[in-house]
């Protein structure tokens, strides 16, 4: 279970970077979950502040047009290593197998998610977007309380996700080509 939980996390990572980040250190340090060494590091109270600053930010931050496509640029490298720690962090994988597995997770995710932004921009002249970044935060929520309660249910959230991503993606790429 703790592969599934590390992907379920990586893949909360991919939607929002800090969230799953601060809700596992703050979840460390209520008892709830144990996060291996030296990650169990983050459950301390200047971790957790400057994890929970981070998450606020970001949450604002991702509902403003132009300062969202900032943060997704930030969020390439952010979310991918986010993913890297949350896998190693749940799993005590090593450092290659949490970068290919958490890191790869998280940063398909975070491209995905990055790529559609700007069309919904495109579409909507950007007023669709603070629903989108809500969206993807309650994602990235129910993505981090299933991988800790029913991690299984939290890894076939993520294929149904990809499944859904190929299908808008092929979509989009069909109507271009007409």
């Amino acid at each position: 279970m703790d592969i599934l939980t590390g992907l379920g996390l990586s893949g909360a990572a991919g939607l929002n970077a800090w969230l799953p980040a601060f809700a596992g250190a703050l979840l460390t340090r209520l008892g709830v979950v144990e996060l291996g060494e030296p990650f169990d590091e983050l459950s301390r109270t200047p971790a957790l502040a400057v994890l929970g600053t981070l998450t606020a930010a970001d949450f604002v931050g991702d509902k403003v047009p132009a300062v969202d496509h900032v943060l997704h640029g930030i969020g390439t490298v952010i979310a991918p290593v986010s993913g890297t720690v949350l896998f190693t962090g749940e799993t005590d994988a090593s450092l290659v197998v949490s970068a290919v597995a958490g890191g790869s997770t998280a940063g398909a995710i975070h491209a995905a998610r990055a790529a559609l932004r700007p069309l919904s921009t495109a579409a909507t002249l950007g007023i669709a977007n603070p629903v989108l970044s809500l969206l993807e935060d309650l994602g990235s929520a129910t993505l981090v309380l299933f991988a800790f309660v029913l991690p299984v249910l939290a890894v076939l959230l993520l294929v149904a996700l990809a499944i859904v991503g190929a299908l808008v993606w092929r979509r989009r790429r069909l109507a271009s080509r007409r």
